[in-house]
């Protein structure tokens, strides 16, 4: 059971109602992965014709500059790759059913849509390096996918690119156990490295909701934050090295497994958090730290945003380095994942916003230590009001999973505006509220009131490093709603000096909005260096800088 800390210190726990959250087993998050595809096809039949027409206003000319492609350019790629990786509809002479290529053409929340009437599926590097130094020549563009999990239109087509899917490239190339350096393709999946890690003691550096589906590739493209960054940092200090193709088929082996390596400039880095946009990563190497042996897991009630700061200052206060996550979302939040997982709340009560606590560490009794006296102190300062505290394994994995349910949840809700921002921590939730009073003045929005157009807006997010992540659910997606809160909600990001993307990246949706977060000299320099490496502009066209 779990326990509950409610008007109790630590050690005389009241048992909360046992079930109180169901974990997906493997079998189980299959079937809702099967789920979610079949939930997508749902959502992009009805919203289909209504996206057409928003491409018509918003997407980007095609430019006049990149080849259109033909049957002599599918037999080309036939010659290069196996006859299984090339997937071609009939217009271009293959035999691939359209359908089988509408996974590839949109994003999962169905917002984004292209029209790639090819997909090459590769399984090394030197068969990207082929493709790409081919399409190079003859300026036919190419959109880099990994797992396509994105969520600002980065990974798939705007008009007819060529669809580079790393897919097959999912092969571990070594892995030392005593360093934990770990090397492998683009392609691998963040789960099941992170399974094969575990096995010898180790743990990936960052944790993902998508983790099931996105690859290590993608998260280095778009520098993926995710759960553990509070712990671990950003993929610019695990990333030991990387294997780049360029656009004219160059690799650049920079694959070092070494931790120190000062010779010269560090071009990786200039490829962690470039959305493909300057070349493909086909090859990774990172330090994966050693699993922790103790992990405890809390879920807390909370009256108010200023409550959660303080929950916070206190638990870096009490468990110093071994607080590895903390977690917060709003109540519309909650409800929204409990719904749609069918769950049922940890607490016995409901709350404005609540909290998970994660502690990690080598010493079980240390850290039992440590977070109870952290819990005592909360309850006996009234900072939290009501909580529960895992026993075991399946209680942390049943509390995470609904913490990471949140996104699927709010995006089978309806029409999901996200916004993934970084914001001072004491202003973090303001644009919550700020956002809602615009909504609530134009007439679209009213708490409660499911006949407006919009149903939500919430937020929640990882409060230790600043990343609020807002979602505004609509009935679809519409110009009229859209106007009120952009750029509205980037003006606001700009004069709380944050950001406006704190780990999803740029991609299609925010190109326009660059200017909030950069200035006029830096994206200038972000220009002369796509120059640089993509002088002909064939990756990832249309997206990160105009």
């Amino acid at each position: 059971m779990l326990a509950s800390i409610r008007n109790c210190k630590l050690g005389h726990f009241r048992p909360a109602a046992p079930g109180a959250a169901r974990l997906a087993t493997g079998p189980q998050q299959r079937r809702r992965h099967q789920q979610q595809q079949q939930h997508q096809q749902i959502m992009q039949q009805h919203q289909h014709q209504q996206q057409q027409q928003r491409r018509l206003a918003h997407t980007p000319a095609r430019a006049a500059g990149f080849k259109r492609l033909t049957g002599a350019d599918v037999e080309q790629f036939k010659a290069m790759l196996p006859q299984e990786a090339v997937l071609a509809t009939p217009a271009l002479g293959g035999s691939s059913d359209p359908a089988e290529l509408e996974g590839f053409n949109a994003d999962w929340l169905s917002k984004y849509r292209g029209a790639s009437q090819l997909v090459l599926r590769p399984k090394r590097t030197r068969e990207v390096a082929d493709v790409l130094r081919y399409c190079n020549e003859n300026r036919i563009a190419v959109v880099p996918q990994g797992g396509n999990t994105g969520l600002v239109g980065g990974s798939v087509p705007v008009h007819d690119e060529v669809v580079l899917s790393l897919r097959n490239l999912n092969k571990v190339r070594s892995y030392d156990e005593v360093s934990g350096v770990l090397a492998c393709d683009a392609g691998c999946v963040l789960e099941e490295l992170d399974n094969y890690v575990a096995e010898r003691g180790h743990t990936m550096p960052l944790d993902l909701g998508a983790k099931g589906s996105c690859h290590i590739g993608g998260n280095v493209a778009t520098n993926a934050g995710g759960i553990r960054f509070l712990r671990y940092g950003s993929l610019h200090g695990s990333v030991l090295g990387l294997e780049v193709v360029l656009p004219d088929g160059t690799v650049l082996d920079s694959m070092s497994l070494l931790r120190k390596d000062n010779t010269g400039y560090d071009l990786k880095q200039l490829f962690i958090g470039s959305e493909g946009t300057l070349g493909v990563v086909t090859g990774v190497a990172l330090l994966t730290p050693r699993r922790p042996a103790a992990v405890n897991v809390a879920v807390l009630g909370v009256s108010s945003y200023a409550q959660v700061q303080a929950a916070f200052t206190r638990a870096r206060q009490r468990c110093g380095e071994i607080l590895s996550a903390f977690e917060f979302w709003d109540s519309s939040c909650m409800g929204a994942v409990l719904h749609h997982h069918a769950l049922r709340s940890p607490l016995s009560a409901e709350f404005p916003f609540y909290v998970l606590v994660e502690t990690s560490g080598s010493n079980k009794a240390h850290d039992d230590e440590k977070l109870g006296e952290l819990l005592e102190e909360l309850l006996d300062a009234a900072v939290v009001e009501d909580g529960a505290l895992a026993q075991d394994d399946s209680q942390i994995r049943k509390m995470w999973t609904m913490r990471e349910g949140i996104p699927e949840a709010l995006g089978r809700a309806g029409a999901t505006y996200k916004y993934d921002v970084s914001i001072p921590i004491p202003a973090l939730y303001d644009v919550v509220g700020d956002i809602a009073g615009r909504l609530e003045a134009a007439g679209l929005y009213k708490p409660g009131d499911s006949s407006r157009p919009v149903k939500l807006v919430c937020g929640y997010g990882h409060i230790g490093d600043s990343n609020l992540h807002l979602n505004i659910v609509a009935d679809k997606f519409q110009d009229s709603v859209t106007s009120v809160f952009e750029p509205f909600v980037y003006e606001w990001v700009q004069s709380h000096r944050g950001s406006i993307s704190a780990e999803h990246g740029i991609g299609l949706m925010k190109r326009d909005y660059l200017k909030y977060s950069k200035s006029p000299p830096m994206i200038d320099y972000m220009k002369r260096i796509k120059a640089v490496f993509d002088p002909n502009g064939i990756l990832n066209p249309y997206k990160v800088v105009v």
